[in-house]
């Protein structure tokens, strides 16, 4: 890997070029987008058909577009046995850590007859794209969909693309029935937004629109939104190392690797204060590289995208993991929980050399859907918030409003509201 020494204009590149790598940036499939999904508007089920034989190669129709139990129990047959016990597991571990996020409604009276409030209220339909192919991952099913059942959402679709066989992912499937997904439907791309978004013959409306897909998917997404909601605009996977001379050159590397293993636009990046780490692990890089099943892919992803810098202290180490706000951070200093303080930005945070990233993909319980390109300046994880809408409570009684109406009529008198001045102003008019 690349070593540079941290400088403003080092920092400004690396920012300008993780940036190209967001789905904004690549306007030039917005039409063929926009195309499909108003085909799926305008036409339902027989767009859907139509594209999932052009670009899935199978022959779909009403009678083939639901899994079936049968094919739900084929995927249970066809998965090992221990494999499926560890989704199990995972599924609970991330139950658990989203149900403490749960929050009650809550009202608060007052004496002069005010009662404020906000109520909370599950989403009634959430749809979960979830891809296909050789991208299938069983995991995404679970941080989408039990954060969503968590939350009380009354029903959930997904929908993933068919094999040229028919079939879908068994892992896809055994997740997506350990999680409580209510239909699954044999479908994706672009039409399977546009059909989540604007309902179909077979496919029904949902009101939030949830998972990772590829750059159609996300366009297609970003398209729909304000006629539903979705979870996020995903742009390609990216981890940060922060470390010290204490970190363990072999730890590092591996973990770099794993995210620079998703495609060759993924982002690996070590910050460091030791020059004998980062040449550590520039060579450990190489030698696991040669070892990997995905070694093409990683190395193009570390040509484009990966980078060793080197930082003259650990405060200028942290301003840099703030200014890039990485997907994955891991802390590997002496003391992770004190650097922990001071991080303002990243989607996911892991302390310590145990704490390696897979660990959040898979098994502890926060979610790994978790915001890309930047985007942790201002956004979260996926959580049962997510899931849920907030509706603001507001009562007054005649005593508590006659106290403050002419406050409320001088306030919308200056915006030159006057109707919303006569609205609180009608009501005491007898008393003057």
């Amino acid at each position: 890997m690349r070593i540079l020494n941290l400088t403003t204009e080092t920092k400004k590149n690396i920012l300008n070029d993780l940036l190209k790598r967001s789905p904004n940036q690549y306007g030039q499939y917005e039409e063929t987008v926009n195309e499909i999904i108003g085909r799926v508007k305008a036409e339902g089920d027989q767009a859907l058909f139509e594209y999932t034989e052009k670009f899935d190669k199978f022959s779909l129709n009403a009678e083939t577009i639901k899994v079936t139990r049968e094919e739900i129990a084929q995927a249970y047959e066809s998965l090992d046995s221990e494999l499926i016990e560890v989704i199990k597991k995972s599924a609970e571990n991330i139950r658990i850590f989203h149900a403490k996020q749960l929050r009650n409604s809550w009202f608060d009276a007052r004496e002069d007859g005010t009662i404020l409030g906000m109520k909370f209220t599950p989403i009634a339909t959430v749809g979960v794209y979830v891809p296909g192919g050789k991208a299938a991952y069983p995991s995404s099913v679970l941080m989408n969909v039990v954060p969503a059942k968590v939350a009380g959402v009354g029903k959930i679709i997904m929908t993933t693309p068919p094999g040229a066989d028919g079939r879908v992912n068994p892992g896809t499937l055994v997740a997506a029935d350990v999680a409580g997904v209510d239909t699954i439907y044999k479908v994706g791309g672009a039409q399977a937004v546009a059909a989540m978004a604007y309902g179909t013959e077979s496919v029904p409306k949902v009101d939030k629109i949830t998972g990772p897909g590829n750059i159609f998917v996300a366009l297609a997404k970003k398209a729909v939104y304000g006629h539903v909601s979705i979870d996020s605009i995903a742009g390609p996977s990216e981890i940060l190392v922060l470390a010290d001379e204490s970190a363990k050159p072999e730890y590092v590397a591996a973990d770099l690797l794993s995210q620079a293993e998703h495609d060759e636009m993924a982002s690996a990046i070590l910050v460091t204060t030791s020059k004998e780490l980062a040449e550590k692990v520039s060579q450990w890089v190489d030698t696991f590289v040669s070892q990997l099943s995905r070694k093409e892919i990683i190395q193009k992803s570390l040509d484009n995208y990966g980078y060793i810098l080197l930082a003259e202290g650990i405060q200028d180490a942290i301003d840099a993991v703030n200014e890039i706000a990485s997907e994955h951070l891991e802390i590997l200093t002496a003391n992770p929980f004190e650097v922990m303080t001071k991080i303002r930005n990243a989607g996911a945070i892991f302390l310590g050399e145990y704490a390696s990233e897979p660990l959040g993909d898979y098994f502890a319980g926060p979610n790994h859907i978790l915001p890309t390109n930047g985007t942790a300046k201002f956004f979260s994880p996926v959580n049962v918030d997510d899931f849920v809408k907030k509706s603001s409570i507001i009562s007054y009684s005649r005593e508590a409003l006659e106290k403050v109406h002419r406050d409320i009529e001088l306030f919308a008198e200056s915006e030159g509201l006057t109707a919303h001045a006569n609205s609180v102003r009608v009501r005491f008019q007898n008393m003057e």
